[in-house]
């Protein structure tokens, strides 16, 4: 029984290790491409180590001006809507578990149904919306909807609360505390590893996104990093300058991997909770 659960376990350990390669290949061969010449690219066999490294790529690419503009507004747009966004849809999350007002479930499923909605069924009249109120060609449109909340962050976090007793709620209540606080100092910690969870994915979320940049902006000094490495794979390509466009991938890769490295506790901890709430 032993030995064949050993075979098993070796088994499963191959296969994901297959498969970690597979998903780790195409990266290191982005990162290796960028620290090669034009030439090294298409050398046979394929060069996984560059021979020579040359940083070339990166100094061409930090010399464009696109760059920097499209890492500004990115930044912007990201932390913009995912810390305020983030905020409002826990105190949402918190309202829709915890307090007792009426309808609030009737709200509740609405706000679900329209995430059934395929975003290129609003994407035409949003669109009228806001050229009518001068928001085409910046960053509002980005901005502003993600203000209000994140509807599947408001799910997750709801569902997450529901574990949190009322006993505790009234018990602060008695206590002199208003809902802000009962919020911020007593709910907002209970909830923080589901809400970094959240929050790394929203911010993938949104710091790749490319359609809605590519609809509203038009301006090179107001395009997000997405469409410039969009443009820079329209310009470069013809050249065969494969090295700039993937410096430009890894530098737009940076940012998150970052931010995955900086919450990996919260969200490896969120896992745990949720699996043993389960």
């Amino acid at each position: 029984m032993k030995k064949q659960r050993k075979i098993t376990d070796i088994f499963i350990y191959f296969i994901l290790t297959i498969g970690s390669l597979f998903m780790i290949g195409p990266l290191l061969w982005m990162i290796t491409t960028s620290l090669k010449d034009k030439t090294g690219v298409f050398a046979l066999p394929p060069q996984w180590i560059p021979d020579p490294f040359q940083f070339d790529a990166y100094i061409k690419l930090f010399q464009l001006d696109t760059l920097g503009y499209g890492l500004k507004n990115t930044i912007i747009v990201s932390l913009t809507v995912t810390i305020i966004g983030t905020i409002t849809s826990s105190m949402a999350a918190f309202a829709f578990a915890k307090l007792r007002m009426p309808f609030k479930n009737t709200l509740f499923l609405i706000l679900l149904a329209s995430i059934m909605i395929p975003y290129p069924i609003i994407m035409i009249p949003q669109f009228v919306m806001f050229s009518k109120m001068g928001w085409v060609d910046t960053l509002l449109p980005l901005i502003v909807p993600g203000l209000f909340g994140n509807i599947t962050m408001i799910f997750f976090l709801r569902q997450y609360l529901t574990n949190v007793p009322y006993s505790l709620i009234e018990a602060a209540k008695v206590d002199g505390a208003g809902y802000l606080q009962i919020f911020f100092k007593l709910i907002f910690p209970v909830i923080r590893p589901a809400v970094a969870a959240q929050f790394i994915l929203w911010f993938m979320g949104v710091w790749n996104d490319y359609l809605a940049p590519l609809i509203y902006l038009n301006s090179p000094e107001k395009q997000t990093l997405q469409v410039v490495i969009a443009n820079l794979k329209a310009t470069y390509a013809i050249q065969t300058d494969y090295p700039l466009i993937m410096a430009g991938s890894v530098v737009s890769l940076l940012p998150v991997l970052i931010v995955f490295l900086i919450f990996q506790k919260q969200i490896i901890e969120s896992v745990a909770l949720s699996g043993v709430k389960g």
